[in-house]
């Protein structure tokens, strides 16, 4: 392909040219795949035309989204997504997506911490509301705009720093379709008394998920529409079961339970957790809002995205920390818990036997929802990291990605809550440092709290380099927020030298308070914005 003496960067995803677009003009419509694509004349056809041209077949035949990475135009989106169920999408997408043995498990953080349930239960609330208010506020912007969640962040990162924000962000979704596969593989271990081994039912769940996520946004729609209605229906069933249970043993007494020092440093710790579980979906959130009018109520969207994903967090966790607080006065579940994980302890829980074999088969295909998502929008991320992985068809970087997150689920498939404890704490870090520029780029540089349709914005600029921030301050404060959250983070394999500041009970073989994500957010906004002011004085964009 010509480059016309342009760097590879200034090259349109798919396949451009890299010349800027004149002042009012559209930009020209980039050779991609059609049905009947076919390579330039003057050369043979080779093995990624092939591959371009079966995945423009599969697109015109059930909907692989070719052109998913595209900027999706007003005139260009569903209309059906005015309709009232399709609005609805925007709370029950996220409702599937957390109610799941991944959230209820991540409940069982305060009493492996050392808390008692109701400082357990103070902070799952508190913590998952913030997180989620975060990506209610991105989801916003993926109407106004039309571009995915990365595409959206090159206006404030910049454009270099933008890609970097792009393999964090296929290195989380890789962690948390892990998390959804190995509690989906427990639920099956358990339905199958054994027979069916872990790893076998980790494997399941990962096809399953991929065969929704290489379709395309209308599959992950319609999947996500129903299931989280039938994981209520589960949840609710535990609950009524769980409860009574647990209120007929009496709870174990104060001394078991940390305090003074210790218990700072294990609240902050399970509130770190808690709030990076939610805030993560942040750089996802508005790949799922482009075929959305612009016209779309931003307070309704961040009202039904934050309450979806708040109130099913909230749900599941808030069950994961009752149980995991009657598992000392119970020996019945704590022996099934501690040889069979989170599906024997549920089977164990559940009466009658066929019931708890029931539900958790429904519980095994709960992560299904959460692993399509990640499968979906880490193709797209991918695709965002350059103009030659963009070329390479999205079927072909979920097939990658399907192999990552079988090798780590099967990992880290014995070690589900020290995993937990790890990667969302780094989630909530670099997520958090992320939104932070985005934030002080919209309201202090580009005019937000008056400008209602992102009017600050060239979107038809939104893939030429040249136009985009160089990223001197972007990738600054990025870094820095970065940095601020490993300082201020804890972990079983780091320690930062401000969370160790925060110590109880022990010194350094205590615990330690682990406050990444406020160092984070504190030391991207201190640096970026100084820096963009500069740049933009300087750079003049």
């Amino acid at each position: 392909m010509d480059h016309k003496g342009s760097t590879d960067e200034e090259s349109r995803i798919g396949g451009g040219d890299g010349v800027k677009d004149l002042p009012g003009e559209k930009p020209e419509e980039k050779p991609l795949p059609t049905s009947n694509y076919h390579p330039p004349q003057g050369r043979r056809t080779s093995w990624l035309d092939t591959l371009r041209h079966y995945e423009a077949v599969m697109d015109k035949k059930v909907g692989v989204e070719a052109r998913a990475v595209e900027r999706k135009r007003p005139e260009d989106r569903d209309p059906n997504y005015t309709i009232w169920h399709n609005q609805a999408v925007m709370f029950l997408l996220w409702m599937s997506s957390t109610l799941n043995l991944a959230c209820f498990a991540t409940g069982f953080l305060g009493t492996t911490l050392g808390l008692d349930l109701r400082t357990s239960l103070t902070v799952i609330i508190t913590a998952t509301f913030l997180g989620s208010a975060v990506p209610g506020w991105c989801a916003t912007f993926g109407p106004s705009t039309g571009l995915r969640q990365i595409s959206i962040s090159r206006y404030s990162l910049g454009w270099w720093p933008s890609k970097v924000a792009a393999i964090l962000n296929v290195i989380g979704q890789i962690g948390w379709s892990s998390v959804g596969s190995i509690t989906s593989g427990l639920a099956l271990a358990a339905v199958s008394d054994g027979a069916i081994h872990l790893e076998i039912g980790v494997v399941l769940s990962i096809a399953i998920s991929f065969v929704v996520s290489i379709i395309g946004l209308k599959a992950v729609f319609a999947y996500d529409k129903f299931a989280g209605l039938v994981m209520a229906f589960v949840f609710v069933t535990m609950y009524i079961e769980a409860i009574p249970a647990v209120q007929q043993y009496p709870q174990p007494s104060p001394s078991t339970f940390v305090m003074g020092a210790a218990k700072t440093a294990s609240t902050l710790k399970l509130f770190s957790v808690i709030y990076g579980s939610s805030v993560s979906w942040a750089s996802v959130v508005a790949d799922y809002y482009v075929e959305y009018p612009p016209s779309t109520s931003k307070p309704k969207i961040w009202v039904l995205t934050t309450l979806g994903l708040a109130l099913p967090t909230c749900f599941a966790m808030s069950l994961g920390a009752v149980v995991s607080s009657g598992l000392s006065s119970h020996p019945t579940w704590s022996a099934a818990y501690t040889t069979g994980g989170i599906g024997f302890l549920i089977q164990a829980i559940i009466y009658p036997t066929g019931l708890a074999k029931f539900l958790l088969v429904l519980l095994a295909f709960s992560g299904i929802a959460t692993n399509s998502i990640s499968f979906y929008s880490a193709s797209l991320s991918i695709q965002q990291v350059s103009r030659h992985l963009a070329a390479m068809p999205r079927f072909i970087w979920t097939v990658c990605l399907l192999i990552a997150v079988v090798l780590l689920s099967l990992v880290g498939r014995d070690k589900l809550l020290v995993f937990l404890q790890n990667f969302l704490g780094l989630l909530g870090c670099w997520v958090t440092s992320f939104v932070a520029v985005m934030v002080m780029e919209h309201y202090v540089f580009r005019h937000g709290f008056r400008s209602r349709n992102c009017e600050e914005y060239d979107l038809e600029a939104w893939d030429t380099r040249q136009k985009m921030p160089v990223g001197i301050g972007g990738g600054l404060g990025f870094g820095a927020g970065i940095v601020g959250g490993i300082l201020g983070m804890s972990s079983t394999w780091y320690t930062g030298v401000v969370a160790r500041l925060i110590a109880g009970g022990g010194g350094d073989n205590g615990l330690h308070g682990d406050i990444g994500f406020e160092m984070a957010f504190l030391c991207a906004v201190v640096v970026f914005v100084p820096v963009r002011w500069v740049e933009r004085r300087v750079m003049r964009r």
